[in-house]
């Protein structure tokens, strides 16, 4: 498994990273265990979590660290551990104020079972807490060690720059990485996020990389939804990819895979890994041989001139 350094930082995370939101929700405690150890085994090393995953699958709040700290034993010290914070976890737990943050960062690491996380990350914006309060807060996590580096997730651009430049201004560690959609049929953040990214030397980190599945190839047009997909399962996501729109790009797409001897699959997950600022691309999994297909799908090397048909192909 080839590694990469997350944005201009020291940290190296596998190019193919492990989406947890599936544990302890979508999935229970023994085939999460069966996931992490196949990904293991694979040699991928980069696992992301957020303290809200379980609750938002079925489960309860929290479930997702409390399975990877009941997985991970002696295998902690092998892997690059991520999670994030912000999201509500109660009517009063949440944001990224000070009070919160120092409360949140205990009981991840509690769940987790660990004495230290790896890239602590502002899962979104708080619009009720000066920056400058959050990046103390996670400063002095990081000079206490119980945080390594700071990330952030679903931040506009320009909240990106000022958060950076507050870092500097006042000698605070700055965010180094920013994980966001991206996909070949979301591509928002190359609007401003990506030149803000590049700009400042951060590293991505796309999520929902095959757009909640509509990008594995086994969701087809005017046919049955194959049972147990995320799609087939979550309306809510069904009418968001589901358009006429991606069927139009998701077949011509096809098309452009077909003609070359190559999956759909391979394509999600090669192209974003040719993207610029893009360190690892972080899918989940509730099955061990989804985490093999994810593991091949990355070692396509895309031409120059493949990147230029493939923008055309899914303009």
């Amino acid at each position: 498994m080839k590694e990469r350094n997350l944005g201009n930082s020291g940290l190296k995370v596998t190019t193919i990273g492990l989406g947890c939101n599936n544990f302890g929700g979508r999935i229970d405690l023994e085939a999460s265990r069966r996931v992490v150890h196949k990904a293991l085994d694979l040699g991928v090393t980069f696992l992301d979590v957020a303290d809200v995953y379980g609750g938002l699958g079925g489960g309860h709040l929290g479930a997702s660290e409390e399975c990877l700290g009941q997985i991970l034993g002696d295998r902690r010290k092998d892997i690059v551990l991520a999670t994030k914070f912000g999201i509500p976890m109660s009517e009063t737990l949440k944001g990224a104020s000070r009070r919160y943050i120092m409360t949140a960062v205990e009981a991840s690491l509690r769940r987790l079972k660990t004495d230290w996380i790896d890239l602590y990350q502002v899962h979104r914006p708080d619009a009720e807490t000066p920056i400058e309060e959050t990046l103390r807060a996670l400063d002095d996590l990081v000079r206490q060690g119980k945080v390594r580096y700071l990330g952030c997730s679903n931040f506009a651009a320009w909240q990106v720059v000022d958060a950076q430049w507050t870092a500097r201004h006042h000698g605070l560690n700055r965010f180094i990485s920013c994980q966001d959609e991206y996909s070949l049929v979301v591509r928002d953040i190359e609007r401003e996020l990506v030149p803000a990214i590049r700009a400042h030397d951060l590293g991505l980190l796309p999520y929902f990389p095959l757009a909640s599945g509509l990008l594995t190839g086994k969701y087809k047009r005017n046919t049955g939804m194959p049972q147990g997909g995320r799609l087939t399962e979550t309306p809510r996501l069904a009418e968001r990819y589901l358009t006429e729109g991606h069927w139009q790009k998701v077949e011509r797409l096809e098309a452009f895979c077909a003609a070359r001897g190559r999956s759909l699959l391979q394509l999600a997950f090669s192209w974003l890994l040719a993207r610029p600022a893009v360190a690892s691309v972080i899918a989940g999994a509730t099955r061990p041989e989804q985490i093999e297909a994810n593991v091949k799908a990355g070692d396509w090397p895309l031409a120059a001139e493949d990147l230029a048909e493939i923008d055309r192909v899914a303009a």
